[in-house]
């Protein structure tokens, strides 16, 4: 019977339980995007919330009656059916996961082959509409194979550094109680690395809040045990462990901006004269390190799926959000959080820098407010409301996302979200903390509306 699925998104499924989603929808969904790919093998994995092996046996049932052989990775992270995507050469994947959502929440992420995104604009509105109108697939073909390919994906994990020159650092890992203790505690035995363990059991029911490090208030438990035990550094997951979060010896916390230019710096060493993929939001940070590396800087779009795009264009060999979403080009150009920690473990180590020392000159250097939330009554109205006042005077605007103002010794990037319903503010300045701060709170007061700070 024909309905309304209200909870695609712009570049996934995410939806409360059990209105907006449930089991027959997401069976819908595996047996459209089935037809829609005209798929003879897909992956499907799964993250731990309680309602998530329900979920995914929908959508492996969807996909069967589709005709879909259909290879079953298990409780895994988003970057896990990602890699097994490309790995086995499906013509694409599921994830059953609402990342850092409520408890009450569930979602899906899918990709079609080589792990490239689906989203509204290629290819969701069709899944979308094709899983509303139920017409519902049955064709012969359909199998279900359980398969295990975290070796093999550990392994590829850990192409990415030099195993004998990582020094036995002591790392506090935090998965939130999310899916991220299933890699860390696989690589745990291939590396020199005393791991201390907060919050690692996945478990659906949140025990210590929902994970998303991203708020202040989930900041503290990681910097607190950095400090207790004298730690070399803290990293922390959301739910699907597709972004990590870094904080320095001394437990504070290091926006996702400065490791950007800090992963940057690292490839190009290696890979010189190779392109970087950024996002507008902030910028001079990364187009210095890019320049004095020798390195090329393009700027994409925010979102996963253009910057993924972006990077095919231009075969960028590393892209980067301060969103803490990070981008490989040997890994099928796509996000990893498990990828960014071992490459700055391998910096710490190689250096003989504490990641305070390899940060702690940029972030002086340009100072930032980091992403600023705001619910405003009219989201385009506030962003027209703030061109009028600043575009005059400003050396350059950009509209790539939003509006990016540049003025000699600050800027800033205002838009529109793609996935809330809040505008995004993000602040720099040129080493004037003072500065920026006084902007920020000029900009937060012109534009009204409600939210953290």
């Amino acid at each position: 019977m024909p309905m309304t699925i209200d909870c695609f998104k712009a570049y996934d499924v995410r939806g409360q339980i059990p209105n907006q989603l449930n089991a027959d929808i997401c069976y819908r969904i595996g047996n459209a995007t089935g037809v829609f790919l005209n798929a003879k093998t897909m992956v499907v994995g799964r993250d731990m919330r309680l309602t998530s092996d329900e979920f995914a046996d929908a959508v492996i049932k969807g996909l069967l009656d589709a005709g879909v052989e259909v290879f079953d990775i298990g409780m895994c992270g988003t970057e896990m059916v990602y890699f097994a995507t490309s790995h086995l050469n499906t013509d694409g994947g599921i994830m059953v996961t609402a990342s850092h959502n409520p408890a009450d929440y569930n979602g899906l992420k899918l990709v079609r082959e080589e792990a490239r995104p689906i989203s509204a604009d290629t290819g969701l509105a069709d899944i979308r509409s094709l899983a509303e109108s139920d017409e519902r697939a049955t064709n012969d073909g359909g199998k279900l194979t359980n398969i295990d390919l975290l070796d093999v994906y550990i392994d590829h994990m850990l192409s990415y550094v030099d195993v004998e020159k990582l020094k036995p650092l002591k790392l506090v890992v935090n998965p939130g109680n999310g899916c991220a203790g299933i890699a860390s505690d696989a690589l745990e035995s291939h590396l020199p690395f005393e791991l201390i363990k907060v919050h690692n059991e996945p478990d659906g029911t949140f025990p210590n809040g929902i994970p998303n490090p991203m708020l202040e208030q989930n900041q503290s438990v990681t910097e607190g045990a950095v400090v207790e035990h004298r730690a070399d550094m803290g990293i922390a997951w959301d739910g699907d462990f597709d972004r990590c979060f870094l904080f320095d010896e001394n437990g504070r916390f290091i926006e996702g901006y400065y490791i950007v230019g800090l992963l940057a710096e690292s490839f190009l060493a290696k890979n010189p004269g190779a392109k970087v993929v950024h996002d507008p939001r902030m910028t001079w940070n990364t187009l210095e390190i890019v320049d004095e590396s020798g390195g090329e800087a393009v700027q994409s779009k925010s979102g996963h799926s253009f910057i993924k795009e972006k990077m095919r264009e231009v075969d960028g060999i590393y892209g980067g959000e301060m969103s803490a979403h990070h981008y490989f080009r040997e890994f099928s150009y796509a996000d990893s959080g498990m990828i960014p920690w071992l490459l700055v473990a391998e910096l710490i180590s190689t250096s003989g820098k504490t990641l305070s020392e390899l940060t702690g000159e940029r972030m002086a250097r340009y100072p930032a407010s980091g992403e600023i939330n705001r619910q405003v009554a009219d989201a385009r109205a506030t962003l027209a409301t703030l061109y009028d006042q600043y575009a005059g005077d400003a050396l350059s605007v950009e509209d790539v996302d939003g509006y990016s103002f540049e003025f000699s010794d600050w800027r800033f990037n205002i838009r529109m979200s793609n996935t809330e319903p809040v505008v995004r503010l993000n602040v720099e300045s040129r080493g004037d903390e003072v500065l920026m701060q006084e902007k920020t709170a000029e900009i937060l007061a012109v534009m009204g509306g409600t939210g953290p700070g």
